[in-house]
């Protein structure tokens, strides 16, 4: 299936295949709304981890698509992680602004204060401005009964945000190969209009570190996914 999306604002050409449709992404949505009519009078939050390049944001747009076209699947809305960076002002006071997208770039009190309203009620949630490279407040209504929140860091071994698994119904991550990550993630910034000795510096200093700490330092998943090096998913066994 080809099929034109619209993620974070922009258009994006997203292509799967039957097989896996069927095989991977509707068995997947169906054990989600599975695990929602368990208790349907309260939302279900899944955390969707994964590291820089694995297409999550495209790959969230397509599972709310295929839910508005099946009637026994539930709305399903996605969170973006993106809109908890901590602003541009404090990342320069604290010298953290070459490093934006690292876990230490990011507010995860607020998060976990919001993912706290999430599971309560109806509330609105932060979206990054990709002009204004800022998050805005309050962009996004949350009322859908299934939510996926999307990030890097989700699922990271560490102190602060361990906290977050409380508000966690089901986890799922997606590994990929690290080459197969580099060669898109320089590809992305070729087309940003970066030349390629830059692409290649800016996925040393920033993507690089944080696709080899999200892979080696995430917890582990309630399910996982692998992206092939040509951008398939597959369950893992």
């Amino acid at each position: 299936m080809k099929i034109e999306l619209t993620v974070n604002g922009l258009k994006v050409q997203a292509q799967y295949s039957d097989d896996e449709i069927e095989n991977v992404h509707k068995p997947l949505l169906r054990m989600l709304a599975a695990l929602q009519t368990v208790n349907p009078q309260r939302r279900t939050v899944v955390f969707l981890c994964a590291p820089p390049g694995t297409g999550k944001s495209t790959l969230t747009t397509f599972w709310e698509y295929l839910a508005q076209q099946d009637p026994e699947l539930p709305a399903i809305q996605t969170l973006p992680m993106d809109g908890f960076h901590h602003y541009n002002s404090w990342l320069d006071a604290h010298q953290l602004r070459p490093f934006k997208g690292a876990p230490e770039t990011f507010n995860v009190a607020k998060l976990a204060e919001n993912l706290r309203q999430v599971v309560e009620g109806d509330c609105t949630w932060p979206q990054y401005d990709r002009q204004k490279h800022d998050p805005v407040e309050d962009a996004l209504h949350v009322t859908a009964p299934l939510v996926i929140v999307e990030g890097n860091w989700l699922l990271l071994d560490d102190e602060k945000w361990c906290q977050l698994a409380q508000f966690c119904d089901f986890s799922i991550f997606i590994k990929a190969p690290a080459s197969a990550l580099r060669e898109r993630l320089v590809g992305r910034k070729l087309a940003g209009g970066l030349s390629l000795a830059d692409a290649e510096a800016f996925y040393d200093r920033t993507d690089g570190p944080n696709v080899r700490r999200v892979l080696e330092e995430s917890l582990p998943a309630n399910l996982t996914l692998m992206m092939t090096a040509t951008g398939e998913y597959r369950l893992m066994d």
